[in-house]
């Protein structure tokens, strides 16, 4: 069977970035700043870059004929092992451009893929990128059985890599099928295992790639998740207990970060590891204020949460990194844009009282206070009410009893008994506040 094989660590390629701005790009910074991230995050030694503004790419070579006659003496000038192009390319056009500088080359969706490679740890992970890698591979085998024989490895070999010139278009589609079948049924385990912690609220941390979303993870949680300054550092979910003061225990989940232009097939891939987002009843959307190109990321991140399904949740957008040199007017100008952010730093605290405070008041939009009356024999809905919500009291009535609860509304109106009334209370609070009754009937009253 196809086997996908991985490297921990490669010897660092020399790279040539390559962009082209297109009308309809916006950029506040550096155009190419990202992409030369990505190639450092990968293991390249960046040294060169070429940019170009076009109305449109050129179909054969995605540049125009006179850069790519500049970008073969670039790259032979500078020994280039691989060219990065900050676009995604067809076969066709990567086909031609390698054979004009004979040199690698690779587009901005297979770069992305490269360190997902590199940075997945899980079984589950692994497997997502191994599908998007062949999903990706797919249409292009005819130009990977070319160049792969005479190019060496490294950057983008990385996953299916070398194995490729083994086997054919069938043996790849029946891959993806496995891989399909075997993610599947991990996303149902998967869901039932969020399911199965449905006794806490949970909360989950998304975000445009390195905005600190790991790190404000162990600042609330203690969890020692691994945070550094790197593109998709995190690529496996982890869910912490986080003691929030207000309120008390909730279950905050990290995931893996969002990027512009975020491959469609990786997304799904991904769809597993993302389920703790799926499920979880408050978003917290981290990004990086320090970086003048926030607003795109922010946006970025919105589109994603589309593709995904979820960007209808209830969601609170978190400023981080506030205390960052040269970040102040940058916040200011985030705040004027998004008056209900919540300004932090994760790496020193500040901010974190007022942010905690929003996401107590968050969660208790989600609760409603009732009381609801049954037959005392009804345990298994008095032990519903328990689990997935607070009781505050009992009272009891000849043989009916009315429990007096605070409930999150997606639980209350899963209660479908024929003999249950359920009547509102005032006000909606969160978990942490308490209630005494009335005092109308004889309560018992519940630790």
């Amino acid at each position: 069977m196809y086997e996908l094989e991985r490297t921990q660590s490669v010897a660092s390629e020399r790279a040539v970035i390559v962009g082209v701005i297109l009308p309809e790009q916006r950029f506040n910074a550096e155009p190419l700043e990202e992409i030369i991230g990505l190639a450092e995050t990968s293991g390249a030694k960046v040294i060169a870059t070429l940019m170009q503004r076009r109305e449109k790419p050129d179909n054969s070579t995605y540049l125009g004929s006179g850069k790519v006659h500049e970008l073969q003496l670039l790259a032979d000038s500078n020994e280039a092992d691989v060219i990065l192009f900050d676009n995604d390319l067809t076969p066709g056009q990567i086909r031609n451009l390698e054979k004009a500088t004979g040199v690698k080359v690779l587009d901005r969706t297979e770069l992305i893929l490269d360190i997902f490679a590199t940075h997945a740890q899980t079984h589950e992970s692994r497997l997502s990128v191994e599908l998007a890698q062949l999903e990706y591979s797919l249409p292009r085998l005819k130009r990977m059985w070319t160049h792969l024989s005479r190019l060496k490895m490294g950057i983008g070999m990385r996953g299916p890599g070398e194995k490729q010139l083994e086997v054919d278009r069938r043996l790849v589609e029946k891959r993806i099928q496995d891989l399909r079948n075997d993610l599947r049924a991990i996303e149902k385990r998967k869901e039932r295992q969020v399911s199965g912690r449905r006794s806490h609220m949970m909360v989950s941390l998304v975000g445009y790639t390195n905005a600190g979303k790991s790190t404000l993870m162990n600042r609330l949680t203690d969890a020692n998740v691994k945070a550094e300054d790197k593109l998709f550092a995190t690529l496996d979910t982890r869910t912490r207990r986080w003691q929030l003061p207000h309120w008390g225990p909730v279950l905050l989940s990290d995931t893996v970060g969002f990027i512009r232009n975020l491959p469609h097939h990786l997304i799904a891939s991904f769809k597993a590891t993302l389920e703790e987002a799926h499920q979880a009843d408050l978003l917290l959307h981290v990004a990086d204020a320090s970086n003048p190109v926030a607003r795109d990321q922010i946006s970025a991140v919105y589109s994603v949460l589309g593709d995904l399904g979820i960007e209808a949740k209830d969601t609170l957008l978190i400023l981080n990194k506030i205390d960052a040199p040269g970040s102040r007017h940058l916040v200011e100008g985030l705040l004027n844009r998004y008056p209900k952010a919540l300004p932090v730093s994760a790496h020193s605290g500040e901010g974190l009282g007022a942010f905690e405070v929003a996401v107590s008041d968050a969660l208790s939009r989600t609760f409603r206070n009732v009381d609801v009356e049954m037959g005392v024999e009804n345990g298994r809905l008095m032990a519903y009410l328990a689990a997935h919500g607070e009781v505050l009291s009992k009272q009891y009535h000849e043989n009916r009893v009315t429990i007096h609860c605070r409930l999150p509304e997606k639980y209350l109106g899963r209660i479908t008994d024929d003999d249950v009334v359920i009547r509102p209370r005032e006000g909606t609070r969160g978990a942490a506040d308490t209630d005494q009754g009335d005092g109308s009937m004889l309560e018992e009253d519940v630790a």
